[in-house]
């Protein structure tokens, strides 16, 4: 099979992805390892509340999906001045999402986690933290745009310095806010999502300042700011909107797992909230692959290259199988010492040790299927990926209701729902760009 870029290129090009993608993975960290200290209710809640925040933040990531891969295409052409309106547009219409999203999480989150979550323990510091982290929708939504641009324009590396500047800004408010350092109150778990909506500011103002200073700004008609322009929003919701309410119905059916968990024990929800965060390196370095697959199939066919699309591919699988499984086999085999950053609780600790091996076996399946995935993103047929996507996560869907709801199966075998996903996501989207009309898909 063709191919366009090396091994290096591609590293090139991903490892700033990766240490952003890693940064951002490190502001729940950050809140795991906190508020383990502080009880297993303020850890169980800050996965339900947390996954909660995500489901309703990836309508945004989903909209700057579509938003970056229009990017990407007008780059791979050379029509940089078509790149400036579309990152303004998107920045327009995001704001909007998020004032209209902030008010009716205001109004209804309460009532919605009251009627979802068994333990009264778990629903008053998951309702804590929601009322807090909510304020983070008007930064995060404007951050996602900037990174749209700079993945799309495959200029990466200033998403290292904006992540490394956003997590230590999140290790010190957390660290002020949640134990009342410095003649601060000691607010919790309430402390954390303040933090971390903090941190998201922090970003935002450091994306602004270093795009002003070092980017050409007038190349890619940056310098202009536009005036709202319906049919280039509607060009952009033509490819995101299906990217969008994947993103979100994915990441719902993410969050319906901690709440299938919950009812489970207190316990078994904590081990979930650890081994998210542990399983977080893994797969960003997964995602962060297929990120920058996506980008570069979707320049790929902006430059007329199809026939090296297929081997585009391989190549990131295989460059990810090298960097994800040397991770896994540290996590095997010194889990306790893994698992420690998290929580100070040895039994804690030693009941969690088995569903990280099994979430460990299920990324030799997940890392080709995010690449794969992201490559049919990339093609333009996001509306062909959600249908796929639906799909896949109903047959999930079915098989966590079954396992954990109705059986009650331990919190170890729930983590088999991953290797789930992982093996009909391959399947479909391998046999999509096998035998799918992709290549001559206009946006």
């Amino acid at each position: 099979m063709k191919t366009k870029y090396t091994y290096k290129q591609i590293w090139i090009i991903t490892y700033p992805i990766l240490i952003s993608l890693i940064m951002e993975q490190m502001i729940g960290m950050t809140d795991t390892a906190f508020l383990g200290r502080v009880g297993e209710v303020e850890l169980g809640a800050s996965a339900i509340a947390g996954v909660y925040y995500l489901a309703i933040f990836m309508l945004a990531f989903g909209f700057s999906i579509g938003a970056q891969i229009l990017i990407a295409r007008r780059n791979g052409e050379g029509n940089y001045k078509e790149i400036g309106p579309i990152f303004y547009q998107g920045i327009y219409f995001l704001l909007v999402v998020a004032a209209i999203l902030f008010t009716l999480s205001r109004i209804f989150s309460p009532h919605i986690l009251k009627s979802i979550i068994s333990s009264e323990h778990i629903y008053g510091a998951a309702s804590s933290y929601i009322n807090w982290r909510i304020y983070g929708f008007f930064f995060s939504f404007v951050m996602v745009m900037f990174r749209a641009f700079f993945v799309g324009t495959t200029q990466t590396k200033t998403l290292t310095l904006n992540s490394i500047v956003m997590v230590l800004s999140n290790v010190v408010f957390n660290y002020i806010l949640i134990f009342g350092k410095f003649g601060f109150p000691q607010l919790g778990i309430a402390g954390a999502a303040i933090g971390s909506s903090l941190s998201e500011l922090v970003s935002v103002i450091f994306f602004i300042i270093y795009t002003w200073k070092r980017i050409d700004c007038k190349k890619y008609a940056l310098n202009i700011l536009p005036k709202f322009h319906k049919e280039t929003l509607k060009r952009i919701l033509n490819v995101s909107l299906w990217t969008m309410i994947q993103n979100f119905v994915s990441l719902s059916t993410w969050f319906m797992f901690f709440l299938f968990v919950e009812h489970l024990g207190e316990r078994s929800l904590a081990i979930a909230n650890i081994i998210r965060n542990v399983s977080g390196i893994p797969f960003m370095i997964a995602m962060a692959f297929a990120s920058t697959c996506g980008s570069l199939v979707s320049n790929l066919i902006g430059a007329g290259e199809q026939d090296r699309v297929r081997g585009t591919i391989l190549q990131h699988i295989r460059i990810g199988y090298v960097f994800v499984i040397p991770i896994l086999i540290i996590f095997c085999l010194f889990p306790d010492l893994i698992l420690s950053i998290y929580t100070d609780i040895p039994d804690l600790r030693e009941a969690s040790i088995p569903s990280l091996w099994v979430l460990c076996s299920a990324y030799l399946v997940l890392v080709p299927a995010n690449v794969y995935f992201q490559s049919v993103s990339g093609t333009g047929n996001t509306r062909t990926a959600l249908g796929m996507e639906l799909v896949v996560l109903a047959i999930y869907m079915i098989y966590a209701t079954y396992f954990i709801l109705y059986l009650r199966m331990d919190i170890t075998f729930s983590w088999t729902t991953e290797s789930v996903y992982g093996i009909f996501t391959l399947l479909f989207c391998y046999m999509y760009i096998k035998k799918g009309n992709w290549q001559k898909k206009k946006i």
